[in-house]
């Protein structure tokens, strides 16, 4: 007979991001107010870097905003068929953000290009005043979501987004000072590829995480070779069969698996001791503290259908 054991804090109704949410509200606000600045700047100056830098800064808004509704979402209650509520709609968010990088990116690319040889007249005035303010106000939210970052995927998102809205505003300062001490309006295209370089990287690495773990990779620093070793090494144990470790969202890594034990603890009735074992074992060592496994004798693997090592 298998039995089945859940160990570990359970599915919450808060998640990691959710204690960073008024920081992002407050990100959110600055980012918006500084895409209408640099749009009015780039205008008024006809600079393609700093039209780049609002782009930039307008998607960041709509990715920020797009992760507070993620965070409010994946606080609703599990219930019904949603048996882990509203958690996975963080990484679903992380995603979203990935793709509109990847196309902001692109398009200040060919943009860019398309200048080459032939750059408009650039006020080099208006374009240092506007990226000047947009440089302190991204120095502010990143203060802002430093602490965040390290623990959500979805912050982490938001704070890669403002990282690179400030190295963009970096290029656009150098562009500036370039163009109204030299003359040169070329400095504009290069500071816009610039911009281009720095976005489409890491919107690559974000989209590359949150799809890990929508196709249910395991977590980061977790080998699953080692985490058999662990459990093969419990007392009573003699094998170990369909082990999958996932992450549901950003601080919920779980585990799983069909644990084969002696029939003397299944007889015994030392299967909690086991499970204790099992459970203290993989929260120490790789910080899976939601476990769930099923106890089999050995004749039971032939009852089931095909497993998975």
């Amino acid at each position: 007979m298998g039995h089945d054991h859940a160990h570990g804090h359970g599915h919450g109704h808060g998640t990691v991001s959710a204690a960073h949410r008024g920081r992002l509200v407050v990100v959110l606000v600055l980012t918006a107010s500084v895409f209408v600045v640099e749009l009015v700047g780039a205008l008024l100056s006809g600079s393609l870097a700093l039209l780049a830098d609002a782009a930039h800064m307008a998607t960041d808004a709509l990715g920020i905003g797009m992760a507070l509704g993620a965070v409010t979402l994946a606080q609703r209650p599990a219930r019904g068929r949603r048996t882990f509520g509203w958690q996975r709609i963080e990484v679903l968010a992380a995603v979203g953000n990935g793709l509109l990088l990847l196309l902001v990116g692109g398009y200040v690319v060919v943009e860019a290009i398309r200048r080459i040889g032939d750059p408009p007249d650039i006020h080099s005035g208006w374009m240092l005043g506007v990226a000047l303010l947009g440089l302190a106000v991204n120095v502010g939210s990143l203060s802002l979501l430093r602490a965040g970052q390290g623990e959500s995927l979805n912050t982490r998102g938001a704070y890669l987004e403002v990282v690179g809205d400030a190295l963009g505003s970096v290029a656009v300062i150098i562009a500036a000072v370039v163009i109204s001490t030299t003359g040169w309006t070329g400095a504009d295209v290069v500071a816009s590829l610039a911009v281009g370089a720095l976005v489409l990287p890491r919107a690559w690495s974000l989209l590359r995480e949150a799809l890990d773990v929508l196709l249910e990779a395991a977590p980061k620093g977790v080998d699953l070779a080692q985490v058999r070793e662990h459990v093969l090494e419990v007392s009573g144990v003699l094998d170990v069969h369909d082990l999958h470790a996932w992450t549901i969202t950003s601080g919920l890594p779980v585990l799983s698996a069909h644990v084969v034990v002696t029939d003397e603890v299944l007889a015994d009735g030392h299967g909690g001791r086991v499970l204790d074992a099992l459970c203290s074992c993989l929260g120490d060592h790789f910080d899976l503290e939601h476990c769930t496994f099923q106890l089999e004798s050995p004749g039971h693997r032939g009852h089931e259908s095909p497993v998975h090592e």
